[in-house]
């Protein structure tokens, strides 16, 4: 087990840690790779999203049109050259 103790700085409006090089490698942690932050009884988390890569078949089975807001761009009429 890698342990470290660390200063949390200001960085804008937010707090900020920089994880050391040997926290990053143990933890298997990539720049620009994205995490999820949690607390869990006054402790800290910081768990790696594991992107998962939806088909197109995939996110239209998701869409639900009373929740998204039904067509992107409902008209009453032609906008544009249109011939139907």
């Amino acid at each position: 087990m890698i342990e470290v103790e660390l200063d949390v700085k200001q960085w804008g409006n937010n707090l900020g840690v920089r994880l050391p090089a040997a926290i990053a490698r143990e933890s298997h942690l990539k720049a620009h790779q994205r995490v999820r932050i949690s607390v869990l009884n006054g402790e800290i988390i910081i768990k790696p999203v594991t992107e998962v890569v939806l088909t197109l078949d995939q996110r239209l089975a998701l869409f639900n049109p009373a929740e998204h807001g039904g067509e992107v761009m409902v008209a009453p009429e032609t906008l544009g050259a249109e011939n139907w």
